[in-house]
């Protein structure tokens, strides 16, 4: 089955007063992730995983061993992720709930220390990648990042929050200031209601 680019979930200048600008938008969600559905499209016809789902492509391309990867896994991967960061963010749902606020705090201590950890995170994947807050295998709460497009299915995680700290996702509103997008990315951005459901999910 062919994979389609789904419109975002708002309009492409809803996240401009948070801070991700309708150019952002329109080169991320428009150019960046079109692009990895028609690569990864074109890479998966005709092979084993022409019919496979997102995830079990994602799971069944990825190898530990190499930080590289291949086509297939890099394109799909990074398909499924985008997929996922249009919905972590939204023009609403800025106030936490409840349950997640609580499970933060018993996993990190603070809403505000989670954002620390989420930010250094972040700020120290060196060069392209993602930053997480995930369910672990054993249930806890962890923050992690990943290089290229790797993300949490790879590690039986389920993502609640991500960041995509690839300069694209960033430059063209906060040049080269990655700590300052993360940042603003918690503070402005997040649609907490979405993290909560995800969780509440898992």
């Amino acid at each position: 089955m062919a994979f389609n680019l789904p419109d975002l979930p708002y309009a492409h200048d809803a996240l401009a007063a948070g801070g991700m600008s309708k150019e952002t938008m329109e080169f991320h969600h428009d150019l960046h992730h079109n692009a990895y559905v028609t690569n990864g499209n074109a890479l998966i016809a005709g092979t084993e995983w022409a019919d496979k789902s997102l995830e079990d492509i994602i799971t069944g391309t990825y190898n530990a061993a190499s930080v590289a990867q291949n086509g297939i896994f890099n394109n799909i991967s990074q398909l499924w992720n985008h997929n996922q960061f249009w919905e972590m963010m939204g023009p609403t749902g800025r106030d936490m709930p409840g349950a997640l606020e609580s499970r933060i705090t018993d996993a990190f201590g603070s809403v505000e220390q989670f954002k620390k950890d989420f930010g250094a995170a972040g700020a120290g994947q060196f060069g392209s990648g993602w930053c997480w807050l995930v369910v672990d295998g054993d249930g806890t709460l962890k923050v992690t990042k990943t290089e290229n497009g790797v993300n949490p299915l790879c590690f039986g995680q389920t993502a609640l929050l991500g960041c995509d700290v690839w300069e694209h996702s960033y430059y063209i509103d906060f040049r080269n200031k990655r700590p300052v997008y993360i940042s603003n990315f918690l503070d402005n951005l997040v649609n907490w209601e979405n993290v909560a459901e995800r969780l509440a999910n898992a």
